[in-house]
């Protein structure tokens, strides 16, 4: 797995230096569906993307969210799970919170995550069984803390739709920030104790960020605890997810469920 770690950390930096030629730029916007956009920036990194890691490992199976889906990975052992900008609307109003996101699943688990800050300089990376780092030193979940002193990561789209409103004193901080697989490499690093979300997410948002909090003596589960089997024919996971250490996980679903 070194040598698919490798190429992964140096493509999705590489990705990183094409979407910041567009970075507070002029580029075309698309949208997807409703509140969906799609940047050049977005297509751009995603062309990237797929050319070097299928090149690399042609065997592999491929699933992108800016890529048209074949069915064809469905017949693969080994496939990359990539969002070349999670967090597109974020990079669209200029901020700092969107990622490059590349997994790696076998048999349906993720072996490989890495999760790429392009403004920050921020590289978050994990391989099955050999730890999770942050610009190459080791990170570790926060173990536990007790609601009332807990910092929850969670999504401002969800805030603003009020889905927050009753549990807001339940927690010490409801902190709002973009990318999903962000949050969860924060979560990872103990910059923050649990990541939320009480809204359907694909598995590109959270492949990579799954196997960096695997390795970081966490998880990311449902709501009733379930871990997600990845390349799914169906990529939509709909009942929320939770990622932190087992026992704030353990606490925060007692609050919230």
């Amino acid at each position: 797995m070194k040598n698919e770690l490798n190429v992964a950390i140096n493509a999705a930096k590489e990705a990183g230096k094409i979407i910041l030629k567009y970075y507070k730029s002029d580029f075309a916007i698309k949208e997807k569906g409703f509140g969906n956009p799609v940047t050049t920036a977005d297509e751009d990194a995603d062309n990237y993307l797929k050319k070097t890691l299928t090149n690399s490992f042609p065997e592999y199976g491929w699933l992108s969210e800016e890529t048209v889906d074949s069915m064809d990975r469905l017949s693969k052992s080994r496939i990359w799970i990539v969002d070349p900008i999670d967090g597109t609307k974020e990079f669209i109003h200029g901020t700092d919170e969107f990622v490059v996101s590349i997994g790696l699943v076998e048999n349906g688990s993720p072996v490989l995550g890495v999760i790429y800050n392009p403004v920050k300089e921020e590289i978050f990376y994990s391989s099955k069984g050999e730890g999770s780092y942050m610009n190459d030193l080791q990170i570790f979940c926060n173990e536990y803390k007790p609601s009332k002193e807990m910092i929850l990561l969670i999504s401002e789209s969800e805030r603003k739709k009020g889905l927050w409103n009753r549990h807001s004193k339940k927690f010490k901080s409801l902190k709002t920030m973009g990318s999903v697989a962000y949050k969860i490499a924060l979560t990872a690093a103990g910059i923050g104790d649990t990541f939320v979300t009480l809204r359907p997410k694909n598995e590109w948002d959270v492949c990579a960020a799954d196997c960096i909090i695997n390795e970081a003596r966490g998880k990311l589960v449902t709501p009733n605890g379930k871990k997600r089997i990845y390349n799914q024919k169906n990529t939509l996971i709909d009942d929320g997810l939770i990622a932190g250490s087992y026992k704030n996980i353990n606490n925060v679903i007692n609050e919230l469920f």
